[in-house]
């Protein structure tokens, strides 16, 4: 850089295994699952005036390797973690100072900090200009941590014209808090911030969506309602704007019907709910005490009825699932009349307690095989290789097209259809194009176990004939 240039910052979010370059294909090119890069936007709208920014998404682009570069930051969860550390080590080889942030790095600071010039633990949001300064002026200082959570008021908006806005479901994403006040023992969210919810100010965020253009934004708050009193003043407040939006929320919200009248009323058309596994026991494992088995199907019933879709996320291999436990999960899915469900394996994520807890079981520790698709520790009733093959198993079956068909066939027949039908639509053929594109198959442990028991008593029949 000569003197009077702007500095040049290159942001990057990294994709591993099938995501990199996975939004350049014509069809099942994963946009439903792309909203926004909040995260790097955070980070941009940090940085301070007079440098040229540019943000890159391998899964729609390239990074551009030999670009005139002054710094380099690059945000990472753990499945990929080993690409950022890979492409850390090429911008570092040419000179270029690299700052990794984001939740792995925060949660394995010690770990990230000897793949980088620097590592930021936490928000970005007072110490950002920090860094950047003296990455500026040679003299980076390892890991920065903040001496407190930011306070969440008078963030600078985030610069979303940075993002090319074709290749994403939306680029209009809002963060109203931060956080969850949960002790799930599993979540990496939780660990990243303590185990505690930060808010901002509701006539901020409103005044942020107001600005956005068109009608359809995302919440990628990890809670939204964690704060009834607090969610309840916000959905008052954007009632009059006559957006539609989507967010993540525990199906405790359904407990008060009023307060999801209230919720749909603001402009919410769909919820994305962890109820995780249908088993007490395996929620009690985890110290997941925000959602009762027993209530599940009063309060997606609730939900639906006031034109709020669901889409629940469904983890398979905890401590008491069985080789059995895929065959009944699919078919009490296909009983609640579900929207949509996002299949996981149960990842003990570095950072959290399970993977303190887990250690002596952990069979892989290569960081890009966790991501919530591959079976990296030893199961306590079944065999990992059973665990792997359920987890395909059930994600074909669930969404075969004829299931696909007839879950859309129930959304229309319930009210406000129009609200709920295209969210239900787009999703589920989103997750189809991933069984698709990634020929994800498997088979039924269930049926395996039978058979393998079975077999000793047709070997005798055939050896009596």
């Amino acid at each position: 850089m000569t003197t009077g240039d702007p500095a040049r910052l290159l942001l990057i979010a990294p994709a591993s295994g099938p995501w990199r370059g996975v939004g350049r294909g014509w069809l099942f090119n994963g946009r439903t699952f792309r909203f926004s890069l909040l995260s790097l936007l955070t980070v941009a709208a940090e940085t301070p005036p007079g440098v040229e920014i540019t943000i890159v998404d391998e899964q729609i682009e390239d990074v551009p390797w030999d670009a005139p570069i002054d710094v380099v930051g690059i945000t990472c969860m753990t499945a990929a973690a080993p690409r950022a550390y890979e492409v850390a080590a090429r911008f570092r080889a040419r000179g270029i100072p690299v700052i990794l942030g984001g939740m792995h790095p925060t949660l394995c600071s010690e770990e990230a900090i000897h793949f980088a010039d620097a590592v930021v633990v936490g928000d970005a949001e007072g110490l950002w200009p920090q860094v950047l300064a003296d990455a500026m002026a040679g003299q980076l200082r390892g890991i920065y941590r903040q001496p407190r959570p930011p306070v969440l008021a008078g963030l600078k908006r985030p610069p979303q014209q940075l993002l090319q806005r074709r290749r994403y479901a939306t680029i209009q994403a809002v963060q109203a808090t931060r956080g969850c006040p949960h002790g799930c023992k599993f979540c990496a969210v939780s660990a990243f911030h303590l185990q505690t919810q930060r808010r901002r100010p509701v006539e901020e965020v409103v005044r942020e969506i107001a600005a956005l253009p068109g009608r359809f934004f995302v919440f990628v708050d990890d809670n939204l309602t964690a704060d009834r009193a607090y969610a309840a003043e916000l959905f008052g407040a954007l009632h009059r704007l006559r957006k539609r939006w989507i967010t993540q929320s525990t199906l405790a919200m359904a407990e008060d019907e009023e307060f999801v009248r209230r919720t749909a009323d603001a402009g919410c058309i769909g919820i994305f709910a962890g109820l995780e596994t249908f088993s007490t026991a395996n929620l009690g494992s985890v110290n997941k005490d925000c959602h009762c088995v027993d209530h599940y199907r009063k309060a997606i019933e609730v939900l639906h009825a006031h034109g709020i879709g669901v889409e629940a996320g469904i983890v398979l291999g905890f401590d008491q699932d069985g080789p059995d436990v895929f065959e009944r999960t699919l078919k009490m899915l296909d009983d609640l009349g579900l929207d949509a469900v996002q299949f996981s394996i149960f990842t003990p994520l570095p950072g959290t307690p399970v993977f303190e807890s887990m250690q002596e079981r952990i069979l892989d520790r290569n960081w890009a095989h966790y991501d919530f698709h591959h079976t990296v520790f030893a199961p306590q009733r079944m065999s990992p290789e059973a665990l792997q093959a359920g987890h395909d198993w059930i994600t074909r079956e669930f969404y075969r097209p004829w299931r696909i068909v007839r879950r859309l066939i129930r959304c229309a027949a319930r009210p406000r259809v129009w609200r709920v039908l295209p969210f239900s639509a787009a999703v589920n053929a989103a997750y189809y194009g991933r069984v698709v594109r990634w020929h994800i198959d498997g088979w039924n442990p269930a049926q395996r176990e039978a058979l393998d028991f079975l077999q000793p008593v047709i070997q005798m029949a055939n050896l009596s004939r």
